[in-house]
């Protein structure tokens, strides 16, 4: 328990459930640095039966940063950081399914995720969140010593190309292709935590092409390699929605995945997306 906060651990890599507290309401700074301080340490936090409209999600989110505005995909009319992720019960594609680490294809990526459930199917839906601090921790001395020299390209292309899977959620949501004007931008594959200081795999299936001044072939071994490791089941925890709940997870050391298993459902999500503060931001680059 943390002043009011309630704080239950939910699984051993990550997870913790999170209540009393109104997230809809201004919360005192104290409240907000006990939060702050529970996403750190579990990576990923839940809370229940919330009632928040766009607006308050959005005021929540800038209590941790400056918040997003995605580059591919058009936000709300008037709440353009607001992104709204729908799967129509005529979609067979969902956004945000197979693992990946939200916005690491950005040159400054993202710091967290905190997405409210809206309207949720009869069954299935859930989401499975990894650490990958855990799946760090877990290397052997001789891979962590080979990996902490090493950087990786990320980019969007893969995935908003014309084929990529989340440029074809065009039925329900305004994603717009890559194709022409995607970059690239290097990342450390190891990533220390700037609050904690504890290192995490910093690379994803959906936005990591190479290893920066390799091959894509001589990449490809190391990655899948590593892509499997990091989803082993003892590094996750699974979140069962209901509307009204909350997820808030830390994009520098977590992986997510977007269940599509409720056909002929429809699901309704809202998410924003943390930045870091600018300094902080010029800290982590010099560092890299």
């Amino acid at each position: 328990m943390t002043g009011t906060l309630n704080i239950r651990r939910v699984a051993g890599a990550l997870g913790a459930e999170i209540t009393g507290v109104d997230l809809a309401q201004p919360l005192a700074d104290d409240t907000i640095a006990a939060i702050r301080q529970a996403l750190v340490e579990h990576q990923v936090i839940f809370f229940r039966d919330q009632d928040l409209t766009p607006a308050q999600q959005v005021a929540f989110g800038r209590r941790f940063g400056p918040l997003n505005i995605h580059p591919y995909v058009a936000g709300m009319a008037d709440q353009p950081e607001v992104m709204e992720i729908i799967k129509e019960p005529s979609d067979r594609i969902n956004f945000g399914g197979g693992w990946h680490s939200d916005m690491s294809f950005l040159e400054t990526p993202a710091i967290g995720s905190i997405l409210y459930a809206v309207e949720l199917p009869e069954w299935g839906g859930d989401t499975l969140f990894a650490s990958q601090a855990a799946a760090y921790d877990a290397l052997s001395p001789g891979l962590k010593a080979t990996l902490e020299g090493l950087n990786a390209v990320h980019s969007a292309s893969r995935e908003y190309s014309a084929q990529g899977a989340s440029a074809q959620k065009r039925g329900s949501m305004n994603v717009a292709e890559a194709d022409g004007y995607v970059g690239e931008y290097v990342h450390p594959m190891v990533l220390v935590h700037p609050e904690t200081g504890r290192k995490a795999l910093y690379v994803n299936p959906a936005f990591t092409l190479k290893i920066e001044g390799w091959k894509t072939s001589e990449s490809k071994a190391l990655l899948d390699y590593l892509f499997n490791h990091c989803r082993y089941e003892g590094f996750t925890c699974r979140f069962s929605w209901r509307p009204g709940s909350v997820a808030f997870w830390d994009n520098r050391s977590v992986w997510h995945f977007a269940l599509n298993d409720y056909p002929g459902q429809r699901r309704h999500m809202r998410r924003v997306t943390v930045d870091p503060w600018p300094q902080v931001a010029k800290v982590a680059a010099a560092a890299e």
